[in-house]
């Protein structure tokens, strides 16, 4: 893992960690990286949240980024509440790895508030061949910041994957299922029986969201 620092298309300084895809790795794609975005700024969301599932995927073969938002970590400028202006860092982490990395393909990740985030980002970038979710927040309550995310992935003719615990607290599998009526392209969902929200977020899941990232990407 080494440590890079990005800029964001308007001047903000990401400070970004690069996890390189172990060699004992045999089920990754030399030309494709993942790019993981964290959970809400706001509440203490950081990339230390996706190291463990960054580690897994690099073990598995893949190169793997995370990085902090504006306003996390050792990233300047201030967060926002709604996550817009966080679209702008997803792009500019998506534009340094294609130029710095040279993949082929990028498979975008967003974590809890990081999935609208990089949801609004998929279309904007033509490496991405890719998304997963992993406890995309659609409901009603958080759907007051980030309701106006949910147009720009539904629409998106890539490839999609949205995981979810079954007890998550920000949204009923109802509300999931309904949303996703609407959605373009290739649509899958995976649900972890009786899990909620911040226990899917913890270290005790990241080998299994490493390996729901693994065979989706393989599936692409």
């Amino acid at each position: 893992m080494e440590f890079v620092n990005i800029e964001s298309s308007d001047g903000i300084k990401l400070s970004a960690r690069l996890f390189k895809a172990s060699s004992n790795g045999s089920e990754g794609k030399s030309n494709l990286t993942v790019v993981l975005v964290h959970p809400y700024t706001v509440l203490g969301g950081s990339q230390g949240l996706l190291r463990g599932i960054a580690e897994g995927l690099a073990q598995r073969g893949f190169t793997a980024l995370t990085f902090d938002m504006r306003g996390a970590g050792r990233s300047s400028g201030r967060a926002s509440l709604t996550g817009f202006s966080e679209i702008q860092d997803v792009i500019g982490v998506c534009k340094w790895v294609v130029e710095n990395l040279k993949p082929d393909e990028i498979v975008l990740v967003g974590s809890s508030a990081g999935a609208p985030i990089a949801g609004s980002a998929v279309d904007k970038i033509d490496q991405v061949v890719g998304y997963v979710s992993l406890g995309y927040p659609f409901g009603w309550t958080a759907s007051i910041l980030f309701g106006r995310h949910h147009e720009a992935i539904l629409r998106c003719q890539k490839p999609k994957l949205f995981v979810m615990g079954t007890k998550d607290g920000f949204t009923s599998v109802k509300q999931l299922q309904n949303k996703l009526k609407s959605a373009a392209g290739r649509v899958e969902t995976q649900l972890l029986d009786g899990v909620s929200h911040f226990q899917m977020e913890g270290p005790a899941y990241d080998e299994q969201m490493a390996d729901l990232i693994t065979k989706f990407i393989q599936s692409l």
